[in-house]
């Protein structure tokens, strides 16, 4: 049977609803004949509870112990969804990443993953069971907890999806793919079918809450194709893969207050876009401080605060509606 990563966040998990409705999610997909490994996030806002609460207790909490509390999150949740499988009759084990084999380098709060024994993993998925494995979170050398920092469980995934040679790895959340812009606040923003490593990169460098860019890479060396999908439909989501040759504009990003990004493979070849983008700025009577050009990205920083009018004027002009 082919295996299956996928990845639920933290707003997928926030309640018993949720979690019954992620439940149900695995098991449609087990029910289809994979062999299925799940990594769960911390329910809601528990990571930045724990964190405040740490922070109550000391202006400087020992990194060793802020990992340990900072990873009991993503045990909860792992543990909780077991419980709810097992009892709606769907074998699963919970897994914590050190009982998963997540071996990190000695850094807290940003550990880098160096290997995964995938042995235990395996046992149990030859057993038929879900394995859910905590995310955001391995050991060291000295058998102590690490944590990866923000957005560490899609880092967890995509490289577990990759010890594991997994088919595609699933990353659900609240968003049912990546847009061409921010949908919350570009009402003609549309949704991408397809994009590349290297676009997906590059966006999410660019302040995108989308990917961590990290997981990124990592599917990129080992050639993991990263699906985006909603939690809470059943919409086609947005694959990210190899794709070569290919120069459509996919992205406008607004990072500061200031400075916007327009994302496509080969946009350093587009001279229709370059000319758009520079009429646009001249009708609007923008003024540039910086401009830079490369294959797959063209950044502005205007001496102007631009609202996101303009940025919706700009999508607009450059992708359409």
């Amino acid at each position: 049977m082919d295996t299956i990563v996928l990845k639920f966040g933290g707003s997928s998990l926030a309640d018993n609803e949720k979690l019954n409705n992620v439940a149900n999610k695995i098991i449609e997909l087990y029910n289809k004949k994979y062999n299925i490994a799940v990594i769960v996030s911390a329910q809601g806002k528990t990571t930045d509870r724990l964190l405040t609460e740490a922070k109550e207790l000391s202006d400087n909490p020992n990194k060793r112990e802020l990992d340990v509390l900072l990873s009991s999150g993503e045990q909860i949740s792992a543990a909780k969804l077991c419980i709810l499988l097992n009892k709606m009759g769907y074998p699963s084990i919970s897994l914590t990443g050190w009982q998963a084999g997540i071996f990190t380098n000695n850094t807290n709060q940003d550990a880098l993953i160096k290997n995964i024994d995938i042995k235990r993993i395996e046992k149990e998925l030859e057993e038929n069971k879900i394995v859910i494995i905590t995310g955001f979170q391995g050991y060291n050398e000295n058998m102590d907890i690490t944590t990866f920092g923000r957005g560490g469980s899609d880092t967890s995934a995509v490289a577990l999806a990759a010890a594991l040679n997994a088919k595609n790895c699933y990353i659900f959340s609240d968003v049912d793919g990546v847009y061409t812009s921010d949908p919350n606040k570009i009402k003609d923003a549309k949704k991408l079918a397809a994009l590349s490593y290297n676009e997906m990169l590059t966006i999410s460098n660019e302040g995108a809450k989308v990917l961590h860019d990290r997981c990124v890479e990592i599917g990129e060396k080992f050639k993991v194709p990263i699906i985006t999908k909603s939690t809470f439909n059943n919409k086609p989501g947005t694959m990210i893969s190899d794709i070569i040759e290919e120069e459509t504009i996919k992205s406008i990003v607004k990072k500061d207050c200031s400075r916007i990004s327009i994302i496509g493979n080969g946009i350093s070849r587009n001279i229709d876009t370059i000319k758009k983008v520079l009429d646009f700025i001249k009708e609007e009577k923008l003024e540039i401080l910086e401009l830079n050009l490369s294959s797959n990205k063209l950044t502005i920083n205007f001496k102007n605060i631009l609202n996101e009018d303009i940025v919706e004027k700009i999508h607009k002009e450059i992708i359409g509606n």
